[in-house]
């Protein structure tokens, strides 16, 4: 089998795959040192060139692709994929539109009557500007495109909200966009991700990520700094209730668009006080949520991912996971998110892989025999524990045991969580 991207998120999905009972040969395009080490064929190919992915599936006779990023989703490989006949877990290129645009995933919610933030799309820089003294703050702005997690900006004044326009329409820093003007909501922060097979939606345990640079939740949104799992305040009823007017009011939508939904359907969430509201819907596994949650699991995950690329494959499936906490610290490179550097020497991995941790490669690359930074969120450390204390406790002592220049990471991951 094949699994598509490079970073954090695929080297969990390559280890926990890896631990299937089918003992699949796994393969990775284009994969990372940590994949390859881990035993993945890792080939230096390009996930959104369709051609390049669709020839390597037939050469090399892939039964099974499980896409990572969003970016190969939004531009339609699981469609190329299955036009050369090669199965593939991802939605088609209509159902990613739910992460692809975040207008069309509004609009969707609300005809399906998901319980979102009030919103207005405001399609030019003099339109927005206009709108801006009559607002309430904090407001919250969100380019209408792929941002790599970066496109939100909260802005607490006028002053700010001017800046953050300026970055969407005059610096255009995510392109060519429109702007989502969302209400802010307050609450507690939850990412639910749910297998699905076009018919039913499977939830995973829930998790909760940190998306801000600095400790405190200050500095700028990332691609996330940190994430755990389980979240204790989500019991067995509540998170049935999320299932059932969150996700599966989307799947049942997209069926009856005739666009079924296959894969993994990312719910971010905010627990505010008048309920459950989304925050966004993301079209893949979350990325650093899929390192705290497959750590965990104690189902096959290849069989539920086979499972969930046929229509209503999962309809006796259950996703099971262990009695444990998991907790993922992220270490970043110097100068994320503006401008990552690359080249520096990363020490200690072995070390805190010795401690019991385990340490994915995000964005890493081997040069003249070392191991240099390649990317902002450089290594991802999890330490797992009877509870999230002890889990806690073990990720940072493991983090700290590696050292590159100019080093980044929060301290207060799943901080006073139990």
């Amino acid at each position: 089998m094949l699994v598509l991207g490079a970073g954090g998120r695929e080297h969990a999905l390559v280890r926990a795959i890896s631990r299937s009972g089918a003992r699949p040969t796994v393969w990775a395009a284009p994969g990372n040192p940590g994949i390859a080490r881990d035993g993945a064929r890792c080939v230096a190919i390009d996930p959104l060139d369709p051609d390049a992915v669709c020839e390597l599936a037939r050469r090399e006779r892939i039964d099974f692709v499980v896409v990572g990023p969003e970016a190969p989703l939004v531009a339609g490989i699981a469609d190329a994929l299955a036009e050369a006949g090669v199965r593939c877990l991802g939605p088609s290129r209509a159902a990613a539109r739910v992460e692809g645009s975040k207008a069309d995933a509004k609009r969707l919610m609300e005809q399906a009557g998901v319980p979102t933030a009030r919103y207005e799309i405001l399609e030019s820089h003099d339109a927005a500007l206009a709108r801006l003294p009559q607002l309430s703050y904090p407001a919250v702005f969100k380019a209408d495109a792929l941002a790599a997690g970066k496109g939100v900006i909260i802005a607490q004044d006028e002053d700010q909200a001017r800046q953050a326009l300026d970055a969407y329409f005059v610096e255009r820093r995510f392109g060519e966009t429109t702007v989502l003007l969302e209400e802010y909501l307050e609450g507690e922060e939850l990412s639910l991700l749910c297998l699905c097979d076009g018919e039913r939606a499977l939830p995973l345990a829930p998790a909760r990520d940190y998306k801000r640079l600095l400790d405190g939740d200050e500095g700028p949104n990332t691609g996330g700094m940190g994430s755990y799992s389980p979240v204790p305040e989500i019991g067995p009823d509540l998170l049935r209730e999320i299932v059932a007017t969150v996700h599966q009011p989307i799947v049942d939508a997209l069926r009856a668009q005739g666009t079924p939904y296959h894969g993994v359907l990312y719910g971010g969430l905010m627990l505010t006080d008048a309920g459950v509201r989304v925050l966004e819907f993301n079209c893949r596994f979350g990325d650093p949520e899929t390192q705290a949650l497959l750590p965990r699991m104690a189902s096959d995950l290849l069989e539920l991912l086979w499972r969930a690329s046929f229509p209503g494959g999962l309809a006796d499936a259950e996703c099971r996971f262990e009695e444990l906490a998991a907790v993922c610290v992220v270490l970043a490179a110097a100068g994320y998110p503006e401008s990552p550097r690359k080249g520096d020497v990363i020490e200690g991995v072995e070390a805190a892989e010795a401690l019991g941790a385990e340490v994915f490669h995000a964005g890493t690359a081997v040069r003249d025999g070392q191991l240099v930074t390649a990317g902002g969120r450089v290594l991802n450390v999890v330490g797992l524990g009877d509870d999230l204390a002890i889990a806690r406790q073990r990720a940072y002592a493991a983090a700290d045991r590696i050292d590159f220049p100019g080093k980044q990471l929060r301290r207060d991951i799943a901080a006073g969580r139990g």
